[in-house]
């Protein structure tokens, strides 16, 4: 199956900064082009680190009250000093998180939440900026239309991976929700199939409401569904 990876969503036009820039440059660059953060980047496009809103507002929030009235914020000893500084290489969160073009979505969204950032840089093989990925841009193929999502199943998942017959399990797609019925050779398909479900572009949940033919999950081997388990015959001692 094809996965929508970075280089698909990414914007590739990237506003960037310098590490002289100053604070009121930085400020113009957000207002001006729309944007909540800015790459800082060397003489050969490296990127360094990342100025966002949050990074200019903590010197906003450090002046003192106009009315004389006393702050309750308190800033550690690393923010007061970037909130004092005056040009982005001071004031950037640094080492800057970075992604490659290649990474598929998944990856990239994991690495955003466990940074606890919502922008990534996107990097070539020598460490350039060539885009930039924000966690809007993650959203795009949830945006894929539900008929497109029901072709890939069918297709690609049910057809060709599984090798299930056509009219063995019907998929409906509403909203990314899929839902699964039908009834499949073994117990153990369905886990596999669900989650080869989940894993196409724009799916938001699977249910699932399949049967099947033959229980391989359990520790005893059983027979198909509807087959009897031959008991002992009359006259046999049972041990």
């Amino acid at each position: 199956m094809q996965h929508r990876n970075v280089a698909e969503v990414m914007t590739r036009s990237v506003v960037t900064a310098r590490p002289a820039s100053t604070y009121k440059e930085i400020a113009q660059l957000l207002r001006d082009n729309d944007i909540t953060a800015v790459p800082v980047v060397d003489d050969n496009g490296h990127p360094l680190g990342v100025v966002s809103e949050a990074d200019l507002l903590r010197k906003a929030a450090s002046l003192p009250d106009p009315e004389g009235r006393p702050s309750r914020l308190m800033l550690a000893p690393s923010d007061l000093t970037r909130a004092e500084a005056e040009s982005a290489e001071a004031m950037m969160t640094s080492p800057a998180v970075t992604a490659r073009p290649t990474w598929n979505i998944v990856e990239t969204a994991r690495t955003m939440a466990r940074s606890g950032v919502k922008r990534l840089p996107v990097i070539d093989e020598a460490g350039r900026i060539i885009g930039i990925v924000s966690r809007c841009d993650l959203l795009r193929p949830f945006l894929r239309r539900d008929e497109a999502i029901e072709e890939v199943i069918r297709g690609d998942v049910l057809d060709r991976t599984i090798g299930l017959a056509p009219e063995s399990v019907e998929a409906a797609v509403r909203d990314g929700v899929v839902t699964l019925t039908g009834q499949v050779p073994e117990r153990a398909d369905i886990p596999v199939i669900e989650r080869l479900c989940r894993c196409v572009d724009g799916v938001v949940a699977v249910h699932q409401r399949l049967d099947y033919a033959y229980d391989n999950m359990g520790l005893d081997v059983e027979p198909p569904r509807g087959e009897r388990v031959p008991g002992p015959a009359r006259g046999d001692a049972v041990t």
